[in-house]
């Protein structure tokens, strides 16, 4: 079994309140893994700790066996860790083309002038269509991410990760505010995410988390209160009681 991502003793306050507990949590290599809990369980809290943009009090996060804690966000991206967001930071004057053509280029080592080169770099144009036709964005890639749709924007977001080429791929809720309409490209992106990338999943939507996840850790109090196989979680009391709203013996 090889770990692709692992933490252990992972500690997080801000000022008296905890929100990370001796986290330990190991990803397997080209696992798919859900992180679940209730609001305010921590699970963000983690992803920007796994991902550079919180510092944790103690404990450390290991990428592929290599220590990783200290390092800072881009750097965790160019060993291959790459997220998406609850609320998406996306440009929202650019188009999905420009977007994901950025994020090729900036991968490439060509970034700096991309806006100048746009449509120039057969290698930069061929990825770019293969990503946005991979999620359903070719026809819509010349309009202004303003003014798409919100489920094609999440697929925007998912995809310019993907572009990025991550080894692991941490999805905060990718189906968070998407309309019932749309979500079905949401749940198929994921469901087509390539099997060589490991997929940590912070999600609400037990249906997506079930029909997904292969492992599933939950979260209460920023403390791991179960892990396992989906259908062992789903029968453990515990958990039953968590999302019941009772009080769960640890």
């Amino acid at each position: 079994m090889t770990i692709a991502l692992e933490t252990t003793g992972l500690e997080k306050s801000f000022g008296g309140l905890r929100v990370a507990r001796a986290l330990s949590l190991r990803v397997e290599q080209g696992a798919r893994h859900a992180l679940i809990g209730p609001n305010g369980a921590g699970k963000t809290t983690v992803i920007n700790l796994l991902t550079g943009v919180l510092k944790p009090n103690a404990g450390r996060i290991l990428l592929e066996g290599h220590d990783i804690t200290d390092l800072p966000v881009h750097a965790r991206v160019l060993r291959g860790l790459s997220r998406t967001f609850q609320i998406n930071q996306l440009y929202a004057d650019l188009t999905p083309l420009e977007t994901v053509g950025l994020a090729v280029s900036e991968r490439l080592g060509r970034g700096g002038d991309w806006w100048r080169r746009m449509g120039t770099l057969d290698d930069v144009n061929r990825e770019t269509a293969e990503v946005l036709a991979s999620f359903r964005l070719l026809e819509v890639m010349n309009e202004r991410t303003a003014t798409l749709p919100y489920g094609k924007q999440r697929l925007l977001e998912i995809a310019v990760a993907i572009a990025t080429r991550p080894r692991v791929l941490l999805l905060d809720e990718p189906a968070a505010g998407v309309p019932a309409g749309e979500r079905h490209d949401i749940l198929a992106a994921v469901a087509a995410l390539p099997r060589d990338v490991t997929v940590l999943l912070i999600e609400h939507d037990m249906d997506l988390v079930f029909a997904f996840a292969d492992r599933i850790s939950v979260l209460v109090n920023g403390a791991m209160l179960v892990e396992g196989p989906p259908a062992e979680v789903a029968r453990d009391p515990r958990v039953k009681a968590v999302y019941l709203g009772e009080a769960a013996d640890a």
